[in-house]
Parts: structure tokens; C-alpha cells; sequence
């Protein structure tokens, strides 16, 4: 019950982030009100759903979710379930993921110091 409960928020949490993220990319300025540049923020899916940060090892666990190599493990090693559904996995193993780990060096190159 406790995982479930930790998914449910690290769900909620994503989901907010997200909607926070597209409400301020809809909202009109004008230069006057424009505020300070500020970072691009990477995209979600390069997002570790544990530890809300950038990935740099991603690997896919059995749920078809990716997360940061060294936070699945750390997972895994007292539990069985998906950190994003709570649901039992089918299996341990972590496929890495080189697509994922690819697209965010070049979102990295295209964004110094992110």
C-alpha cells in the first residue's frame, strides 16, 4: 500500500509539473512583462520518475517506463512493483535505454551548461 501510495504521488507530482510547465508556455507577454530568461526545462520523458531529475544512465524496467539506472536498482532491490503504477513487474530487468540516453545528450548539446 505505501508503494502504491509513493507512485501515486510521484505521478501526481509529474502530472503537476507538466501542467505548470504547459500553462506558463501558453500564457502571452509582452516584453514589459517578459520575465527574466530562464532555463529550458528538459522534456519529461527525460525526467527520472524517482528522483525528478535528468536522466544520464536511462534503462526500461518491465512497466515500459524509464527510469535513472542507479534509482530503478535502489527500487528494486526492496520491492517488486512499478514506481509509476504500483503494479507487480513481470521481471527485474533493466533494458538500457539507448534511444532515451541519446536524445537527451543532444537536448544536452543544444542546451549548455543543463
Amino acid at each position: 500500500a505505501e508503494d502504491v501510495e509513493l507512485a501515486a504521488a510521484v505521478a501526481e507530482s509529474v502530472r503537476l509539473e507538466e501542467e505548470r510547465l504547459a500553462a506558463g508556455e501558453q500564457e502571452p507577454s509582452s516584453a514589459a512583462e517578459a520575465p527574466a530568461p530562464r532555463e529550458e526545462e528538459p522534456p519529461a520523458d527525460f525526467i527520472c520518475p524517482i528522483t525528478t531529475e535528468l536522466m544520464s544512465d536511462p534503462v526500461m524496467a518491465a512497466d515500459g517506463h524509464s527510469y535513472e539506472r542507479s534509482a530503478i536498482e535502489r527500487w528494486l532491490a526492496t520491492k517488486s512493483t512499478s514506481p509509476m503504477t504500483g503494479e507487480a513487474l513481470e521481471h527485474t530487468f533493466l533494458s538500457p535505454s539507448h534511444m532515451v540516453r541519446r536524445q537527451i545528450r543532444e537536448w544536452q548539446q543544444a542546451h549548455p551548461g543543463q
